[in-house]
């Protein structure tokens, strides 16, 4: 194994490892740290891949300005460590969780090569269905990510813009105290 491949093997495990801790961390803010954690590991695999700007955009805007939103509105409302996970897992959801791992590995397996050069039973794709005409090309040029995100990925990004600020009205309104003059 060279370098680069020691280095994904290392920022996987940060990744995976920061999202495993948020998810059985007691503390909202713990919690959030390690989102962050694992966010950041997204963007050093975004580095290994070349795409420099999605793993700059991956720092600033989730790293950064999501996660400073998400820390907001646990503040603001005053979660403390009893708040959403008081309540240990009983062993019966745990157990559906370890199944449902352990055969999306084994799916997982069904599909890896063989010695043989096989790929299992991923179909191949003919060269005839990549076209460069409706579907975009990857490329790690910000224009080509800057023409996407401003043409056919528009509505979808204008939808999730709506959908923070619906969410920052949301918590802003819940976080209000209400004086009971009766």
């Amino acid at each position: 194994m060279n370098l680069v491949d020691w280095l994904f093997v290392v920022f996987s495990i940060l990744t995976l490892g920061g999202g495993v801790l948020m998810i059985f961390s007691r503390h909202p803010v713990t919690a959030s740290m390690y989102m962050i954690v694992s966010m950041l590991g997204v963007a050093a695999l975004f580095v290994l891949l070349d795409a420099f700007f999605l793993a700059v955009l991956q720092v600033l805007v989730y790293a950064g300005a999501v996660m400073v939103l998400f820390l907001f509105i646990i503040m603001l409302l005053d979660v403390g460590p009893q708040g959403g996970k008081a309540a240990r897992l009983t062993w019966l959801p745990g157990l559906a969780g370890v199944l449902a791992t352990f055969l999306l590995g084994l799916l997982l397996l069904s599909y890896i090569p063989d010695a043989s050069g096989s790929s299992g039973s991923w179909p191949a794709l003919p060269e005839s269905s990549l076209v460069n005409g409706q579907n975009l090309t990857f490329s790690t040029a910000v224009s080509a990510f800057g023409y996407g995100l401003f043409t056919k990925y528009m509505l979808p990004l204008q939808v999730a813009g709506f959908m923070l600020l619906a969410a920052m009205v949301g918590v802003i309104i819940l976080s209000k105290k209400h004086n009971s003059l009766s």
